[in-house]
């Protein structure tokens, strides 16, 4: 039990996934905080089960952010560790790649 998220890439009703991630707290609320800024009026929704369309600025802003990401919290979220860095960067950079091929980039998390 916990918190396990995913990364996928989709194109043309072909699917691959491109990262896995457990208890990776401080990326979780990241995420939560992007889905929250584009659907103000779902404030009181839980972040769990949805995916999430990750744009070209949101890897960008990652990139820039995710070595040093807000400690965040929640049931069953645990705590994100040193290896999460390296493994977010490599989500990224594959991401980027694949986005710049047509692909849509989507986040997923259940806990």
């Amino acid at each position: 039990m916990g918190l396990d998220q995913y990364a996928f890439a989709r194109k043309d009703g072909e699917q691959i996934n491109i990262a896995q991630w457990r208890k990776h707290a401080d990326l979780e609320g990241w995420m939560a905080d992007v889905y929250q800024a584009r659907n103000p009026s779902k404030s009181d929704h839980e972040f769990n089960c949805v995916e999430l369309k990750l744009f070209a600025g949101d890897l960008e802003r990652l990139e820039a952010e995710h070595s040093n990401l807000e400690q965040a919290m929640g049931f069953f979220w645990g705590d994100s560790r040193e290896e999460d860095v390296a493994d977010t960067q490599e989500f990224i950079d594959k991401a980027k790649s694949l986005m710049e091929d047509g692909w849509e980039i989507i986040y997923t998390s259940w806990w």
